[in-house]
C-alpha cells in the first residue's frame, strides 16, 4: 500500500526487558565539568529507586505519579530511571513553567512526589506546600536508597511509564500517557531508522518535557550507548565552539534553532566560520522537528554546511510516525514516509473516505506500537482522538512522489477564504522569501466576506513594507486568492517552551490590533 509501512517490526519490546541498558563504563554524559559512565547512571538510578520506595514504605510504587523538575543531566536520567524501577510513573516537568502551570500539571496527574534540585526547588516549594505534597531533593534521594535493603518490582511492558502533557491553546493541556512498550517501540524504531551507534556523540538542549528531547535525543543515545553533551539550555556560542572542535556526530534542533545558527555563522569572522561549517558538514545526521522547516531555511543549510537536513513527524500521543530517509532522498519541505511499524492513513475531511490517490488532502491517522491509548482522566477525550483504532492527529498532509507533506492544521493552519482552503505554511514559505522579512506567521483572520482574510504577522529585519508593496510582490508567487489581506508588524511572534510559534496566540493580534487591510 502506499500510504502505509511494513507493520512487522523486528524491535517490538519483550515483556520484561528494561528501558535502560548497561555500557559498562562507556562515558553516558560528558561536558566541560565532568564525564559519567553508564555503569555510575544505573547505581545512582537503583539507589533513588530504593529512596522513593522507602518514601512510602512499599515494595512497588504501582503506577504513581512521581514529578521531577530538573535540568538535562546525570540527575534527570537517574531519576527518570529511578521512577521506572520502582514501579512509578514519570511526569517531567517545564523549567519555564509558572507556578500556576506547575500547579496545575502536579494536581491534575496527582503526583505523590516532586523531584528537584537546589537550583528548582524555589519554582516549585510553594506549589507543593499549597498541594500539600512532598518536596523530595535529589541529593537526599542518591545516599538514603543505599542505606536501604530492598528488591525493586517487576515491571513489565505493559505498565504505565510516563505521562507528558501538550502545550494547550483553548484549552488545558491534556496528559499523554505512554506505556514502557510504547517507549521502547518508539526508541527502538528511531534507532533503526537514524543508524545510532555506540560512538554517536550528541548536543542535548531540547527541553525535557517534551517528546523531542526525551525520546528523539537522550533516549536513544541512552539505548545506543552514545555519549550525550547535556545543556540546561540553548547555548548558542559553547554549541558552535563544540561543533567546531568536532564534538558531535548527530544533531537535532527545532527550526528555530537552526534560523538563529544561520545568522551566527554568517556575523563570523572567517576564520571561525570555516571552522564552524567544517564541524557541521563532518556530522553523520542532522535532523530538524517540532515545527515545519521553511524550505529557505532547508536550503540555506545546504549551502553553507553541505548537510541536507533530515526532516520528520511526530507528535506527543504517537512518538515518529515519518521520516524522510537516512539513505536516500530528502526533500524540503516533506516530512518523508512512514517509519518501520508504523501505520498512516489520510483520511477526506469533506466525506470521510480514506485517500488511495496522491495530492488529495486529508487528515493524518496513525496506528502501531508506539501509539498512547489515553489521555490522562480524559476518557471522552480519548475517545474523541480515535477512529476506529487510528489517531487523528489534526494535521492535514498530501502525498507526492511517495513523500507526505504538511499542509498545516485542521485549525489554525488551514485557512479557508472565499471557498478555498489554503495552507499558511506554504505562504510562510513565500513570504520568507522576501529580502525585509526576518519572521512571520500566517493564519486566518475574521472577515465578513470572505469567512477567514489570509493574515501575517511580520517581524521585519530593518524598516518596515507597507501591505500593497508586500502584495505586489507576492503577486508572482502566489495565486492571488493566497496573497496577504492583512498585515500586522511586530517585534517578535509569540512562542511555546519549543520555539514553536503559537497561532491562537497570533491570531489574537489580529483580534487586539488595528491591523492593515488589503483588497
Amino acid at each position: 500500500m502506499l500510504f502505509k509501512s511494513a507493520t512487522s517490526n523486528n524491535l517490538k519490546p519483550s515483556n520484561h526487558r528494561p528501558l535502560w541498558r548497561g555500557h559498562d563504563d562507556a562515558i553516558a554524559l560528558q561536558n566541560d565539568d565532568s564525564t559519567v559512565t553508564y555503569n555510575e547512571l544505573l547505581k545512582r538510578s537503583q539507589t533513588i529507586a530504593l529512596s522513593l520506595l522507602a518514601e512510602l514504605n512499599t515494595e512497588d510504587l504501582a503506577e504513581r505519579r512521581v514529578g521531577f523538575l530538573l535540568p538535562a543531566g546525570a540527575d534527570y536520567i537517574a531519576v527518570q530511571w529511578g521512577i521506572w524501577k520502582s514501579g512509578g510513573i514519570a511526569l517531567p516537568l517545564s523549567l519555564s513553567a509558572t507556578a500556576a502551570e506547575l500547579e496545575y500539571l502536579i494536581s491534575d496527574a496527582g503526583a505523590t512526589f516532586v523531584v528537584v534540585d537546589q537550583q528548582t526547588a524555589g519554582n516549585a516549594a510553594e506549589v507543593c506546600r499549597s498541594l500539600g505534597i512532598p518536596m523530595l531533593q535529589v541529593a537526599s534521594l542518591n545516599k538514603n536508597g543505599q542505606s536501604v535493603p530492598s528488591n525493586l518490582p517487576d515491571v513489565g511492558a505493559d505498565r504505565n511509564a510516563m505521562i507528558l502533557y501538550t502545550s494547550g491553546t483553548t484549552s488545558r493541556p491534556k496528559g499523554v500517557v505512554s506505556t514502557h512498550a510504547m517507549i521502547e517501540s518508539q526508541i527502538n524504531t528511531l534507532i533503526e531508522a537514524w543508524h545510532w551507534q555506540s560512538d554517536d556523540r550528541i548536543p542535548l538542549f531540547l527541553p525535557l518535557h517534551h517528546i523531542h528531547g526525551i525520546i528523539n535525543v537522550m533516549s536513544c543515545a541512552l539505548r545506543a550507548g552514545a555519549t550525550i553533551d547535556p545543556f540546561p539550555r540553548f547555548d548558542m556560542d559553547t554549541v558552535l565552539a563544540r561543533v567546531a572542535d568536532h564534538a558531535y556526530t548527530v544533531f537535532m534542533a527545532v527550526p528555530t534553532i537552526y534560523f538563529k545558527i544561520i545568522q551566527a555563522i554568517e556575523a563570523m569572522p572567517e576564520t571561525q566560520r570555516q571552522k564552524t561549517v567544517a564541524g557541521f558538514a563532518a556530522m553523520r545526521l542532522m535532523v530538524s522537528g517540532s515545527a515545519a522547516l521553511p524550505e529557505t531555511v532547508h536550503r540555506k543549510w545546504t549551502e553553507l554546511t553541505g548537510q541536507i537536513l533530515l526532516e520528520r513527524y511526530g507528535m506527543t500521543e504517537i512518538g515518529m510516525g515519518l521520516s524522510n530517509p537516512y539513505h536516500g532522498q530528502r526533500r524540503a519541505g516533506m516530512v518523508g514516509q512512514p517509519l518501520s511499524g508504523v501505520e498512516v492513513r489520510l483520511k477526506s475531511e469533506e466525506d470521510g473516505a480514506i485517500i488511495t490517490k496522491e495530492h488529495v488532502p486529508g487528515e493524518i491517522q496513525v496506528r502501531g506500537p508506539s501509539v498512547f491509548q489515553q489521555y490522562w482522566n480524559l476518557p471522552a477525550a480519548t475517545a474523541e482522538s480515535f477512529d476506529d483504532g487510528w489517531f487523528r492527529t489534526g494535521d492535514i498532509a498530501v502525498v507526492e512522489d511517495g513523500y507526505y507533506r504538511i499542509l498545516g492544521r485542521q485549525s489554525v493552519d488551514i485557512i479557508k477564504s472565499g471557498g478555498y482552503k489554503i495552507s499558511a505554511l506554504e505562504i510562510e514559505a513565500v513570504l520568507l522569501d522576501h529580502p525585509d522579512i526576518l519572521e512571520c506567521a500566517v493564519v486566518g483572520a475574521a472577515d465578513e466576506l470572505w469567512g477567514e482574510a489570509v493574515a501575517v504577522a511580520v517581524v521585519f529585519k530593518n524598516a518596515g513594507i507597507e501591505l500593497e508593496s508586500l502584495r505586489d510582490w507576492c503577486r508572482d508567487r502566489l495565486s492571488k486568492y493566497k496573497i496577504p489581506q492583512r498585515l500586522l508588524a511586530v517585534s517578535s511572534l509569540p512562542r511555546n517552551a519549543m520555539g514553536k510559534v503559537t497561532k491562537a496566540e497570533v491570531q489574537k493580534l489580529f483580534e487586539k490590533s488595528v491591523e492593515i487591510h488589503g483588497s
